[in-house]
């Protein structure tokens, strides 16, 4: 079959990522190769290569899910109330600058992140706190700037790690004083708000028997793990299906404008929905694209892709998600494209 969905072998780098011959474009991502000529549609579906990629992405993603959700029921039961604003600094900046750097302590996958801060903000944490942590922890960690280092060897490797970092950490503390500024009825919805709205003590951090706490803590996440799931598995699907049956290689002629280069590829990362410990992987193979065009699919993907449209949907209103995509892609374009003056 001629055209390969992008997760095959995506731990490593193809040895020849494009190549133009005959004049016909291909490209190699992952190890698979996409080709066009005139006489290929744009749509073919092929029900191996979408069960594949499904199933791929949702193993993939999964474990981070069952991670995370286990995590907000300990935090349920054995975190103290109120703990978290506690010791966050009072003032509302520093507060976000300090939970958009807990990923650094306190990494946590895209996927999983969306329970645990739930749970956090019905301890109490404020609702741009913890989206400040919700779109830096999947990026802002060791993790992932060790797997950017190794996608990128040869590549100014160092440099597009401290500007991944560095503009995820930025964007989500610009993100985050914007939150801060808008009415909670207008993020959360409303079975979110009622939680948060509780007595601060209800729900865990108080004494009682190990047993029984765990228990809880156990039902706890199972819930959370069910409610999630139902939006990871639609984004998942709507993803695998543009992956596998969408001619992937009309997307390459766009990798000659810096503008249209960094929206095709945030676009791209959109629609993969692919981890953050390994979309750098993918992104390196992009070598007709710009670097600013790679800095954006590594930025935006981890913040905002089909998936977590979805998964975003259980914890945030739909105006607030729809609102927060649209702002995230204008936002992450436009810094991309100004540092095109660093001649990446």
């Amino acid at each position: 079959m001629a055209q390969h969905i992008f997760f095959a072998n995506k731990g490593r780098a193809p040895d020849r990522p494009l190549r133009r011959a005959g004049g016909e474009w291909g490209v190699a991502l992952g190890g698979g190769v996409c080709s066009i000529d005139g006489a290929m549609a744009w749509f073919s579906f092929s029900p191996e290569d979408f069960s594949y990629a499904f199933l791929s992405v949702l193993m993939e993603g999964v474990p981070f899910i069952l991670l995370g959700t286990l995590l907000s029921g300990v935090i349920d039961q054995f975190l103290p109330s109120r703990m978290m604003t506690r010791y966050l600094p009072r003032n509302a900046f520093l507060g976000i600058c300090a939970s958009a750097a807990m990923g650094a302590v306190f990494p946590m996958c895209e996927c999983g992140v969306v329970p645990v801060i739930r749970r956090l903000i019905a301890k109490g944490l404020p609702v741009s706190n913890a989206v400040a942590y919700m779109l830096a922890a999947p990026v802002v960690n060791p993790i992932v700037a060790l797997s950017t280092y190794a996608a990128f060897r040869g590549q100014g490797a160092a440099e597009f790690v401290a500007l991944r970092l560095g503009l995820s950490y930025a964007v989500a503390v610009i993100v985050a004083l914007a939150v801060l500024n808008l009415p909670l009825g207008a993020v959360l919805k409303r079975s979110v708000l009622a939680s948060a709205a509780l007595d601060p003590d209800a729900g865990g951090g108080r004494g009682g028997p190990l047993g029984l706490r765990l228990a809880a803590a156990m039902h706890t996440g199972i819930r959370d793990f069910l409610d999630v799931m139902v939006y990871f598995i639609f984004g998942v699907a709507v993803s695998s299906l543009f992956s596998t049956a969408v001619n992937q290689a009309l997307i390459v002629p766009l990798a000659l404008n810096d503008w249209l280069a960094v929206a095709s590829l945030m676009g791209i990362a959109g629609v993969l929905s692919l981890c953050s410990t390994s979309d750098a992987f993918i992104a390196a193979t992009f070598v007709a694209f710009p670097g600013v065009a790679k800095l954006a699919f590594m930025v935006f993907g981890p913040m905002m892709d089909l998936k977590l449209l979805f998964i975003y949907s259980a914890v945030f209103t739909k105006r607030f998600v729809i609102g927060l995509a649209v702002g995230l892609f204008v936002l992450i374009g436009l810094l991309c494209v100004r540092l095109s003056i660093l001649g990446l």
